[in-house]
């Protein structure tokens, strides 16, 4: 993948350099009122399934009646904040930040021409170890995520190396699509898409009926990154039939049935939460052979 040439977002938030995130506990011992223990339960499972760690916290604080909403992301000092802001100046760093200025510049065109909606760009906040989320606590155990509340998308750029060696993934553009996949749930926030399924999966009938609306919006995150990806080699022709080997790699190693079945010996359906991996390779195809905003409906599909 040539990402060199890409733009380098302004919207990074650098907290690397912040600590591992030892006393970045949640107020009161929990999220909403939620013990610690219970929190570190749900990370568990949010990294077995790939499931958001902060709406899998934000929904079981919902059903519990936890109450009192998720904790919002104390306000730094401005010295903090500025030191933040700077660009990095590492690999991983340069190569997030380039990824991110990409999406910017595609999605600024993508999204008008397509929906007549104009594209707001998210924030991207690197960290190690932990941070704090308008969500909530962010973890490197949680891997990357998208928090609708502060509309950033927050990224332990270590996750890249577990990749590899939990998974045997691999190659740039998988980081790439990756980081895509999470801004794809951003630009369903700004299409007003993911509050709407949010709402929708908090008035569910059954768990089942929850999990099979996350699979619905993460499908359509891969295919939005599928999206990108076919408008920014349009562009900018940066990419390689072995590029798109490497991103359907990784989008098949972190579907829900290869996961469970790596985790407990056998896959169960019902509590899928982002797809099989064969519905997460077929779904970026789609976007990436379309290169259309409107293929990525993936609750049409499912009533059809």
């Amino acid at each position: 993948m040539r990402w060199d040439d890409f733009r380098s977002s302004d919207n990074i938030e650098d907290r690397r350099g912040e600590g591992g995130g030892g006393g970045m506990g949640f107020p009161g011992g929990g999220a909403g009122g939620l013990g610690i223990g219970t929190i570190v339960i749900l990370c568990i499972i949010g990294w077995a399934t790939g499931i958001n760690p902060a709406i899998l916290i934000g929904g079981y604080s919902q059903i519990t009646g936890g109450g009192g909403g998720m904790p919002r992301e104390q306000q730094a000092d401005p010295e903090t904040q500025a030191r933040r802001r700077q660009a990095p100046t590492d690999q991983s760093g340069r190569f997030a930040a380039a990824i991110l200025g990409n999406t910017e510049d595609v999605w600024k065109e993508v999204l008008p021409n397509q929906t007549g909606k104009q594209y707001t760009p998210t924030t991207m906040v690197l960290y190690k170890g932990g941070t704090r989320s308008g969500c909530g606590d962010a973890r490197a155990a949680m891997g990357p995520f998208y928090c609708p509340i502060d509309k950033k998308v927050y990224l332990d750029t270590t996750f890249f190396q577990e990749m590899q060696r939990k998974f045997g993934v691999k190659g740039e553009f998988a980081y790439a699509y990756v980081i895509a996949h999470e801004v794809g749930h951003h630009v369903q926030d700004v299409l007003g898409i993911l509050g709407k399924v949010q709402g929708r999966q908090q008035n569910a009938s059954s768990k089942t009926e929850s999990n099979q609306l996350s699979v619905r919006i993460e499908l359509m995150a891969d295919c939005l990154a599928g999206v990108w990806a076919k408008n920014s080699n349009d562009k900018w022709n940066s990419l390689d039939q072995s590029d798109i080997q490497e991103a359907l790699n990784a989008a098949s190693a972190i579907g829900d049935d290869k996961l469970q079945e790596q985790s407990q010996g056998y896959a169960v359906p019902d509590s899928f939460t982002h797809g099989s991996s064969e519905q997460r390779m077929r779904w970026f195809t789609t976007g990436y052979k379309s290169g259309q905003t409107k293929s990525c409906d993936t609750f049409r599909a499912a009533r059809g």
